[in-house]
């Protein structure tokens, strides 16, 4: 097997809600476009509808009529899970106790009756992708959690499927060990190329391993962009308060300004409007001397949070502002200071309903 398996397949998800037996309707109905090679992360609170997403993908569901599942262009609807070529990373592994390691990465092989040899030669590639070389004899409960992750995940890939489905697979790992295999399976899989669609609440995850995020919300999709545009240029206040720390300020605008009570600041986009709803994010906004700055406050608190500080800002904003700094910045409570803000880091957000 060459580093990468190949570039998976494409998949349209059209139209596809879910309303259950007893009325409840889990998801609105969505489309999407996933494109091959894509890693596709379904991200928000529990409830929200991803999982249910992911499983009309997968064929454990049945969408709403009216709705459809093609891959590569071909009606998947109605396919079951076992002939959709899709392999799936759930939670809580679904490892089986009895097997070895290498008879659990190999076992959707030989039920597919693959020779013997070839399915060793895939098997070892896959451990050695997996970094868990030298664990091929050993049982199931002999494996620590990230051992079992691995595993699961090996397994998973190695019926070379489509699609790779990946339902919260990090979630049962403690804080330590679920970074680092984040950035293991983020390495993992750009070397396959493979299509892979996340589900998570996490929005570190989400952030590292998606080439595009759809953030989910009471079943329907709030927004969907890459990392970067999901982060930055939030299109509502749920999304900017769901993903990563965000200070909301709501003021009157005029003349291009939002009016605070500790100064005026400068916004960019359209501020047509005689009052906003502004998303600014803590680590774009500067500590500066207080003579002279737009906008000034006096400095409520302090946290030491190892790569940075956390500064509190009371009197700037009707509510508290939270300020990342860097270390180097000398901060205490008590001080009044200023805040240098571009304003092109004021994203104005819609009015909400």
């Amino acid at each position: 097997m060459n580093a990468a398996i190949g570039h998976g397949a494409a998949v349209r998800v059209e139209n596809c809600g879910k309303t259950f037996a007893d009325g409840t309707r889990a998801l609105a109905p969505a489309t999407l476009d996933i494109a091959r090679g894509e890693t596709l992360v379904l991200l928000g609170p529990s409830g929200c509808g991803k999982t249910t997403m992911l499983r009309i993908i997968a064929g454990l569901e049945l969408p709403d009529a009216g709705g459809r599942v093609l891959f590569d262009g071909r009606d998947m609807t109605s396919v079951p899970i076992e002939s959709r070529n899709v392999g799936m990373v759930f939670q809580s592994y679904a490892l089986f106790p009895n097997m070895s390691v290498a008879d659990n990465i190999g076992y959707g092989l030989k039920i597919r009756g693959m020779a013997a040899k070839e399915r060793a030669a895939r098997v070892a590639e896959l451990v050695r992708l997996t970094n868990i070389s030298g664990l091929e004899n050993r049982r199931i409960h002999q494996l620590s959690g990230g051992q079992r992750q691995r595993v699961a995940l090996a397994r998973a890939v190695a019926i070379r499927p489509g699609i790779l489905l990946l339902d919260e697979p990090l979630t049962a790992l403690d804080a330590a060990l679920r970074d680092r295999l984040r950035g293991e399976l983020n390495r993992l899989l750009r070397a396959l190329g493979i299509t892979a669609i996340y589900v998570t609440h996490d929005q570190s995850e989400a952030m590292e391993l998606g080439d595009r995020i759809v953030v989910m919300q009471k079943g329907s999709i709030a927004q969907i962009g890459t990392p970067r545009e999901i982060y930055f240029a939030s299109k509502n206040r749920f999304v900017a308060e769901f993903i990563g720390a965000a200070n909301i300020i709501e003021a009157p605008l005029e003349a291009g300004h939002l009016v605070l009570p500790g100064g005026r600041q400068p916004v960019g986009g359209d501020a047509s409007v005689p009052a906003a709803i502004a998303m600014i994010r803590p680590e774009t906004i500067r500590i500066v001397e207080a003579e002279g700055a737009p906008l000034a406050g006096m400095i409520d608190s302090v946290s030491f949070i190892g790569d940075r500080q956390r500064i509190i800002v009371s009197g700037a904003s009707a509510k508290l502002l939270t300020v990342d700094a860097p270390n180097t910045v000398l901060a205490r409570a008590g001080e009044r200071v200023g805040l240098s803000i571009a304003p092109e880091a004021v994203r104005l957000l819609p009015p909400e309903n």
